[in-house]
């Protein structure tokens, strides 16, 4: 494949990343993933969130505070990125576990105890919930290993048929149902006893060999990741072409932030690009340089109402 070609491609894919997959070569997409769920309540409020994002590691501390004068207990959530679907290719999307219920590797503790939550899976084919069907043909949920190709494609022809009418199956890319998957607990929440509460996970990182910052190509990807004149003029510097970088992308879901009762009174984010050499770029004001690597936002009494895109350039190794 060509340069030219590559950076076509890195273009599609910074493009398509918010679709959670994307077919294109020598390149793979990121799935989001974010913070804690909760339906809307008005007796629970977050009063700081302490979030970390790497190429490696999401950590995230909140301080949540019962203000309604008595004790409450509410079911909080973790939803992993969906998988699967119609265009669908393991090749082209990042998984980093082979976990079939916990692909990023979900942990959770609640005053530094480990917290064991339950797994909720169902499978969607066609926009319908599938799930009954699957487990009565034997059918295992996890879509993206290779167990569940083999026991479609072992069922008798006629239950075949059946798969592919209900969305479930197609003969040129196999399994084709979207699997979502839960992680949740019931959580009680002491009247006026702030509780503090941390989740860690795996990223999943979208990535291609090159990137299409600074060519005619780039123009769609610098607008989504706020790329400035810097970042630009550093990959010219690097070469010009884009070849002298892997282009990275990393999806957070903000937004759940905003079902607590009060916006989130002490945010922080801390984005660390893993070594001095590499570029990141991500769209925020105050951005601040607090490290070789790292890069801090802080708000008050805030509630987020866009997901965070984070772009990465990582330069190849001489």
């Amino acid at each position: 494949m060509t340069l030219r070609s590559l950076l076509r491609s890195a273009a599609l894919v910074a493009a398509l990343a918010c679709a959670g997959s994307a077919m294109a070569n020598d390149s793979s997409a990121e799935l989001a993933a974010g913070g804690l769920v909760l339906t809307k309540t008005a007796a629970v409020a977050m009063r700081s969130e302490d979030l970390y994002i790497s190429p490696t590691a999401v950590r995230v501390r909140y301080v949540f505070e019962n203000t309604s004068g008595k004790d409450v207990t509410l079911r909080v959530a973790f939803p992993m990125p969906d998988i699967g679907g119609d265009g669908f290719f393991m090749s082209d999307v990042s998984i980093p576990i082979d976990d079939p219920a916990n692909i990023l590797g979900f942990t959770t503790k609640i005053d530094g105890k480990p917290v064991k939550a339950q797994i909720e899976q169902k499978a969607f084919g066609g926009g319908q919930d599938r799930t009954g069907w699957l487990v009565a043909n034997r059918i295992p949920l996890a879509v993206h290993q290779e167990a569940a190709t083999k026991a479609l494609e072992a069922l008798p022809p006629a239950k075949l048929k059946e798969a592919r009418a209900l969305g479930l199956y197609d003969e040129d890319q196999g399994p084709i149902w979207v699997l979502k998957t839960t992680y949740h607990w019931s959580q009680t929440f002491p009247a006026g006893r702030p509780i503090i509460v941390e989740h860690a996970y795996t990223p999943s990182v979208g990535a291609t060999v090159a990137t299409s910052i600074g060519t005619e190509y780039g123009a769609e990807t610098q607008a989504r990741y706020c790329v400035d004149a810097g970042m630009v003029a550093a990959v010219k510097r690097a070469g010009g072409d884009g070849g002298a970088y892997v282009e990275k992308w990393i999806d957070y879901v903000l937004v759940t932030g905003g079902n607590w009762s009060e916006p989130i009174g002490d945010f922080r984010l801390v984005v660390d690009k893993g070594a001095p050499r590499n570029l990141v770029s991500f769209c925020a004001d105050g951005v601040k340089k607090i490290g070789p690597t790292q890069f801090e936002v802080r708000r008050k009494n805030w509630r987020p109402e866009e997901d965070l895109r984070i772009l990465l350039l990582e330069r190849h190794e001489p």
